[in-house]
């Protein structure tokens, strides 16, 4: 059996696009940096290349990047870093090279932070945990909206009421095509709040969630009432498992599980939702009322906020609140705003293709093939193609990309084109009421946009040129230019990545240190960088020590710790390194006594130096031979040589 250096995962809504470019990306990230790695993707097609207990045990680091729930707690005991999937495309190798200091994922900090990224990155925010709710109520709704809006669809092929046995349009298989099609649209509200509550509550927000997704769909609350049913399920469940946890689980967990849990959960849930269901049906109806007179008294504005809203995260939740908008109105039989929403999603990958071909010696030879393939892509629908592009410059390529979108939405507003299924692209022409200029509107937004994007590439170009090589996005590799001013652009870049040799001392090396635990050794550190005049006050030093031991252990694997303290007393970065003349207990990785100590001493106005030195470090753990070296390097030179 192989072993990998890193496992992870992806995932995201929708299981197409995303979930397998965040996992492309981390998988040539790892091999550029030397590591193996295997990733587990949940794609709509369900869970591929799924992790063993074995891999997962020898694994050394975990990379989670998901926008859904993908069961951290199997990883308990590793370094765990949990982002969305959209910074794996963006930052695979930032990822990679942190996983290996990031915190020891614990089962019972599930809902505290367990990320070394910023708090309100932390996937176990109460914001990310949300937001990841409402994607895993998405990625399991989508297959039921898109095979039913497409089987409904298709029964228009015989007449718009070819359904009705009463009109003269009627035919058996386009009914029974619609009544399947109803069936699994209707199936969007339960299946929507059942897995929002299952993200937050497992199991048995599973069935509360069912249960309320479905008196949100016989209430007339639709998609909106599903959505907060799920949240008022899940909550409710995590209220019940509460008030039972005084039954002592050995004796009564199969009834807590089986009978008490669901029943409770089911009621309150269900008696809630019921109170809310009014209220909730009255502000559903205003919304969908609002959105038809939007359309109807201004097509255009409807548009501008439409296509902005769509090309703004490509998949993201501003994207999707437009999507799932679009196919809960389709649901309700307007089949107008649909038609903004697909043109909008079509728009961006199509207008890459315009900006290659328009602007070719702006991008890459890598580049312009992507932008080629996005000619398909966009034309079924499928916008993710055009992430690269909005990566490369966002600040300038995004609201390119709105411009096009926007207009494309607009036109398709101010034409009044109608499209009956929430997916598909140019497929689904012949279910289009107006398909030759609804191609037309989405054509002119493309090359709107296509512009804009060669315009900013072909000035991102000369600036480059000026600055120093260019990067292809896909390939992370320097770009040859024809000229000569940077035919030898390799040859002039410069590695940024920070050296631990260069913040290591030989006299702060200290050889045969003798303590007998592991705050004897912190207290130690502490102690030799007051005297070693790298801080002013030792005890701060040491209280940060601990307060780092708190969050979880520093202890890594073969012997080794990895403590830092970041205190305003700490003057400069500094690495101290211990080898003790008999190992300790530290609540290590592989429960392995410790006898090497590598502390990194971090300023209080450091942000994110150390981390690099950090991950560079552990990464230097990751080999065997300089593992091997270490332990029998008998002085300070010979150890300080190691790092050189």
């Amino acid at each position: 059996m192989q072993k990998y250096d890193i496992i992870g995962a992806t995932g995201c809504a929708t299981g197409i696009a995303h979930t397998f470019m965040a996992q492309e990306a981390l998988e040539e990230a790892a091999k550029k940096l030397g590591y193996t790695i295997k990733i587990e993707t949940h794609g709509q097609s369900g869970t591929e290349h799924v992790l063993t207990e074995e891999e997962i045990k020898e694994a050394k680091a975990v990379v989670i990047a998901s926008d859904i729930d993908v069961d951290p707690d199997r990883f308990a005991g590793k370094h765990v870093i949990k982002v969305p999937v959209a910074k794996a495309i963006k930052d695979a190798e930032g990822l990679i090279n942190k996983s290996f200091t990031a915190p020891i994922w614990k089962p019972e900090l599930v809902g505290k932070s367990n990320s070394n990224i910023t708090k309100n990155q932390s996937s176990d925010s109460i914001g990310q945990q949300w937001y990841t709710a409402l994607m895993n109520g998405v990625s399991h709704m989508l297959p039921f909206v898109v095979a039913g809006g497409v089987l409904t669809a298709i029964s228009f092929f015989w007449g718009i009421y070819s359904y009705d046995p009463k009109s003269a349009q009627y035919n058996l298989i386009a009914a029974t095509l619609k009544s399947i099609g109803g069936v699994s649209i209707n199936l969007m509200a339960p299946v929507f709040a059942a897995f929002i509550a299952e993200s937050l509550s497992k199991r048995a927000g599973l069935v509360a969630g069912l249960v309320t997704g479905m008196i949100a769909l016989n209430g007339g609350t639709g998609f909106l009432g599903a959505l907060v049913g799920g949240f008022i399920a899940a909550y409710i469940v995590k209220l019940v498992e509460m008030c039972f946890t005084w039954l002592p689980d050995k004796q009564f967990r199969g009834l807590k599980s089986i009978f008490l849990t669901p029943v409770f959960s089911v009621l309150l849930s269900g008696v809630v939702m019921t109170l809310i269901n009014t209220p909730m049906a009255a502000l559903n109806t205003g919304l969908m009322d609002w959105l038809k007179t939007v359309q109807n008294v201004s097509p255009i504005l409807l548009g501008i906020i439409v296509g902005a809203m769509c090309a703004f995260d490509f998949g993201g939740p501003v994207n999707k609140a437009a999507y799932l908008t679009g196919t809960a109105l389709l649901a309700q039989g307007n089949y107008y705003f649909m038609a903004g929403v697909s043109a909008a999603c079509i728009a961006p990958p199509l207008a890459t293709t315009v900006a290659v071909l328009l602007k070719p010696k702006a991008y890459s030879k890598s580049e312009r093939s992507a932008g080629y393939v996005n000619a398909l892509l966009g034309s079924t629908h499928i916008t993710e193609g055009a992430i690269p592009f909005a990566a490369k410059n966002p600040i300038k390529n995004i609201p390119a990309f709105m411009v096009g979108s926007a207009i494309a939405a607009a036109l398709s507003y101010v034409g009044k084109v109608q499209v009956p299924a929430p997916h598909g692209g140019f497929i689904i022409l012949p279910l289009v009421n107006h398909p030759l200029m609804w191609v037309i509107y989405i054509l002119i937004g493309a090359i709107a946009s296509g512009i804009l994007l060669a315009l900013i590439a072909g000035s991102d170009v000369k600036k480059a040129r000026a600055n120093g090589p260019r990067v292809d996005i896909f390939t992370g590799e320097v770009i040859e230019e024809d000229d000569k001013e940077t035919s030898n652009a390799k040859e002039n870049i410069v590695s940024n990545k920070l050296n631990p040799a260069d913040i290591l001392e030989e006299q702060n090396i200290k050889v045969g240190v003798k303590v007998n635990s592991r705050n004897e050794a912190l207290q130690f550190l502490a102690e030799m960088a007051k005297e070693q005049g790298l801080a002013t006050d030792s005890e701060k030093v040491y209280n940060a020590y601990l307060k780092r031991e708190q969050e979880s252990t520093t202890g890594m694997t073969d012997g080794f710790s990895i403590p830092h303290a970041q205190s305003d007393t700490i003057k400069k970065s500094k690495m101290l390194i211990l080898k003790l003349n008999k190992p300790i207990d530290w609540n290590s990785l592989d429960n392995k006594p410790v006898d090497v100590v590598i502390s990194f001493l971090i300023p209080q106005e450091d942000k994110s130096e150390h981390l690099e030195y950090l991950s560079n470090t552990a990464k230097l753990l990751t080999h065997k031979d300089f593992v091997d070296k270490i332990h029998a390097a008998k002085t300070p030179k010979e150890i300080k040589s190691l790092f050189n």
